[in-house]
């Protein structure tokens, strides 16, 4: 559980997410009380009290998403984000609203598995050189002795007992002669036939999409334990043989039903399901057309899941009561009044995240630990490209994206990566090939490369 201060929640996502103060704060707010709660000594309080799940209203590119998924990495709690849009009502062609906790159920038991198999890797590491030496050393016949020597004067029992201090010792001999070889990484590069598990399942994606989709699921690994597992040989170098080796025995090593019953309490405890497009499920207006009435159903569907409710899922039932819910949508041609009271009433934290200004899209640029700039002098920096940004091409490229949103429909942030990736298509594509390593963006570089989308904006439109 995460311990961190609500100052220090935000402190943190600071260095990623650009304004939205008020965001941010509720957030941090409700993690902490998540935290808080689990402290309670009394059982029945701890059960009572339940997250307070937070409506997120902004544009798109405001940097929503980025808030929950930076919180969800922060804490390493289980984290899905799904599209209500992608949801239809019961009995309807579509996602069923349940694969929503049946998908936190599936994150949260790879998130244990992996925690776990980190733990177990170093022992998987010296089983995985066992089987390599295995491999490359195989353990010698032992002599078969005719059990009727005796009887007719057979000398086969005396050569085998003559063999059998001998043919040991030339084993592990040869063997510690290659495990020295082995550490030494002289035999990295060297092919061996392996025999290795085939993990292949039997089904793949049969219900993917429809209602019927954790049925499906749940038949795939009943035929998956009951048919023999398969092997397969495969010719590799000793190097892919270990990595290989090394995941077999970490997952004999890891005991999956613990894994699962742990899972499942880590999604009900620190799950977080972000719903995104929640006003594109809300009825604008009310006017009772069967298109609301479709719309009212994704919502009725949702609602016992975000109340509180149990899920089967394959990994066992999941409570959704302890689940933080933050659903998201830019509600430009609804209200958040516009969703059915019931659903309203489970979101009582509203936030309004701002539409982002010149000086925002500055500060996105540069200052956070993923800004663009940095991503981009990174990339070509690949390419021994040492590029660099004036103050004023940051200014100009800022003033361009603002310009381009107001002109046209208002992208956010997003807006910046198609201003970036069209200003340095051509120096991309010569990077390569430039024999001038040094290269200075300016206010004149900007204008220049962007010249005809700053004059036609009916160009622009369509370009960015």
């Amino acid at each position: 559980m995460n311990e961190q201060t609500p100052k220090q929640i935000v402190e943190e996502l600071d260095k990623y997410i650009v304004g939205q103060k008020a965001a941010k704060r509720s957030v941090a707010i409700a993690l902490r009380n998540r935290w808080r709660s689990r402290q309670l000594d009394s059982e029945s309080m701890k059960d009572d009290i339940i997250p307070k799940n937070i409506l997120m209203i902004g544009s798109t590119g405001v940097g929503k998403t980025e808030i929950a998924r930076r919180l969800a990495k922060m804490v390493k709690a289980p984290f899905i984000k799904v599209e209500a849009t992608k949801f239809t009502e019961v009995g309807y062609v579509g996602r069923d609203v349940e694969s929503i906790i049946r998908d936190l159920a599936e994150t949260s038991v790879r998130m244990v598995r992996s925690s776990r198999l980190e733990e177990v890797q170093e022992k998987a590491a010296e089983m995985a050189e066992e089987r390599i030496l295995d491999v490359m050393v195989p353990q010698p016949k032992k002599s078969v002795v005719n059990p009727f020597g005796q009887l007719f004067g057979s000398s086969n029992d005396e050569e085998a007992e003559g063999n059998s201090d001998e043919e040991p010792k030339q084993y592990q001999a040869g063997r510690e002669w290659c495990r020295k070889k082995l550490l030494a990484g002289e035999y990295e590069d060297k092919m061996i036939e392996i025999d290795i598990e085939d993990n292949n399942k039997p089904m793949v994606g049969m219900f993917a999409g429809s209602s019927l989709e954790g049925m499906g699921d749940n038949i795939q690994d009943i035929i998956g334990s009951m048919m023999p597992k398969k092997h397969k040989k495969r010719k590799v170098t000793v190097e892919a043989a270990r990595k290989l080796f090394q995941q077999e025995e970490a997952m004999k090593l890891v005991d999956m039903e613990e894994v699962t019953e742990e899972a499942v309490k880590v999604a009900e405890t620190s799950g977080i399901v972000f719903l995104d497009e929640i006003d594109k499920v809300a009825s604008s207006g009310g006017h009772g057309s069967n298109h609301d009435v479709a719309r009212d159903g994704v919502q009725r569907d949702i609602l016992p899941i975000v109340e509180g409710s149990t899920v089967m899922t394959k990994y066992g039932p999941v409570k959704t009561d302890h689940i933080l819910f933050i659903a998201a949508g830019a509600f430009h041609t609804s209200k958040p009044s516009d969703l059915i009271p019931e659903l309203q009433g489970r979101f009582p934290i509203r936030v309004e995240l701002t539409s982002l200004d010149k000086e925002d899209f500055k500060r996105i640029l540069t200052e956070p630990q993923n800004a663009l700039i940095k991503q981009y002098k990174a990339l070509m920096g690949t390419e021994g490209i040492d590029l660099e940004f004036t103050d004023e091409a940051i200014d100009c490229l800022a003033k361009l994206a603002c310009d381009v949103n107001n002109q046209n429909e208002n992208i956010g942030a997003r807006r910046l990566h198609t201003i970036l990736e069209k200003l340095l298509e051509n120096l991309s594509f010569d990077a390569p090939d430039l024999e001038e390593k040094h290269v200075v963006v300016d206010e004149a570089y900007v204008k220049e490369a962007l010249s005809e989308i700053v004059v036609n904006q009916d160009v622009s439109q369509f370009i960015l």
